[in-house]
């Protein structure tokens, strides 16, 4: 998006705000998901890199120089926001949305050239990482070169004028009309160069509810010929799992921890949202991503901090031992204090942080523990009755090798619980202290406040 307060927007769409063309097959849940998902992805996890901010320089090559640690992490996809020339009409700050395209097969010279895309890749290949570019389908600056070539590409207002994209504020870009073809062969065929010439691993794509599923299902089939490509939408919708998207944002769970940490919600409400939300609407191969932060979160609303206060460590945690896709948007390690500015340079100030250790142990225990793998390749996640159920949330994971019993105390008062006879029973040692415990234990389990404990076997 090109740099305003979205996740609202992107809340209000999941039903009645998506456009007709983008429902035509809502109306059957499928039971299976056809998108093959690369074998790369099953433990993977995201982080989203804004290279204007990522490092002091704010250029590619000075971000390439960072993937070293990157790996040493544990970070598997790396997600660019977008690279290309940024508009100049209309344009929003000093310096424009990323979001605002004037080229889509150009690299905006403010952050280096062509080159240093294919070695920044190279570099992240080398390294055991695949990099995924963000992808702005939906609408173009207004100096795209495209606005004067092909004006029937783009939609009109009732007054026949081009127009943003209807019911945003996004003044700084012009929104295309998906029913001309020729749009649709430009567009797929621009996304397929930085596949096939670039060496990218797939795209992250951008407002991808305001674009019709039939074309990114064409598109997804066509890299696919190139090489196996990872898919992200930036939307939340069932359908787009079926032939093109091997994840979506899960909005509604970073609202829901929100409105957990702020004290608006229990462990009840969580617990209705995996075992009845999730479980039942979501085809189990579907990666759903969980974020705590992104770009728009962290500029337009609160940091991390801002937003889950108390209760961060343990969110973060459950982003990666709860099912889902965990994601990590540059900064938060480092403990990011700032809400760093959209159009604008504000480079992230790097330092070791608590938050980048807790990272770091929960990306190595995703990555050793089966059990957490995501989708189908994962366990599912079973409840575990607690005697705090409003206060508590407890699941345990269980599959062939390994197993996960996770137990979060999301509230500001201790707790001490106990658990009914259930899959949790068994020999474990606990996340962080390493201590072996079995359980049905002798006495309840006690937990801080905002505390998340996390019990492994096997893995």
């Amino acid at each position: 998006m090109t740099g305003r307060h979205f996740a609202p927007i992107l809340a209000a769409a999941l039903a009645a705000s998506i456009p007709a063309w983008a429902q035509d097959t809502a109306a059957a849940a499928p039971s299976v998901i056809r998108t093959h998902h690369p074998d790369w992805s099953r433990d993977a996890v995201l982080y989203q890199i804004n290279l204007r901010q990522f490092t002091a320089e704010g250029t590619i090559a000075a971000a390439a120089d960072e993937l070293p640690r990157l790996a040493e992490m544990g970070v598997d996809i790396l997600w660019l926001m977008p690279v290309q020339p940024i508009g100049e009409e209309n344009r929003k700050g000093e310096l424009g949305s990323p979001y605002s395209i004037r080229d889509y097969t150009a690299v905006n010279p403010e952050l280096g050239t062509m080159d240093d895309m294919r070695a920044f890749v190279d570099v992240a290949h080398a390294l055991g990482m695949r990099v995924i570019l963000d992808w702005v389908a939906n609408h173009s600056a207004w100096d795209n070169p495209l606005v004067q070539a092909h004006p029937d590409w783009y939609s009109r207002d009732w007054r026949g004028e081009m127009q943003p994209p209807p019911g945003t504020d996004w003044s700084d870009v012009a929104d295309f009309d998906y029913s001309n073809p020729e749009l649709r062969d430009y567009m797929a065929g621009a996304m397929a160069f930085w596949v096939r010439d670039v060496g990218l691993d797939g795209f992250r794509c951008d407002v991808a509810g305001f674009v019709p599923i039939d074309f990114w299902e064409r598109v997804r089939a066509e890299l696919e010929a190139i090489r196996p490509v990872f898919m992200l939408a930036e939307w939340e919708q069932r359908d787009l799992h079926r032939d093109a998207f091997d994840a979506t944002y899960s909005w509604t769970w970073n609202n829901m921890m929100h409105d957990v940490a702020m004290g608006h919600a229990d462990a009840g409400a969580l617990r209705g949202y995996y075992f009845y939300d999730e479980a039942n609407t979501w085809p189990r191969d579907a990666y759903r991503m969980r974020h705590v932060s992104n770009h728009d979160q962290n500029s337009w609303e609160a940091t991390q901090f801002e937003r889950f206060g108390d209760a961060l460590e343990a969110v973060i945690t459950l982003s990666f031992v709860g099912s889902g896709l965990p994601m990590i948007y540059n900064g938060q390690e480092a403990g990011n204090e700032d809400r760093l500015e959209f159009f604008e340079r504000d480079p992230i100030v790097w330092r070791d942080h608590p938050v980048g250790d807790l990272y770091e142990r929960l990306i190595t225990l995703k990555h050793n523990t089966p059990a957490l793998w995501n989708g189908a390749a994962g366990a599912p996640m079973v409840p575990v009755p607690n005697s705090a159920e409003q206060a508590v949330f407890s699941f345990v994971r269980r599959g062939a090798d390994s197993a996960v019993f996770a137990v979060f105390n999301l509230s500001s008062e201790p707790q001490s619980v106990s658990f009914a006879d259930s899959p949790h029973t068994g020999a474990y040692r606990e996340f962080g202290t390493g201590e072996t415990m079995t359980f049905p234990s002798t006495g309840p389990l006690d937990l801080a406040p905002w505390q998340a404990r996390v019990f492994v076997s096997g893995g």
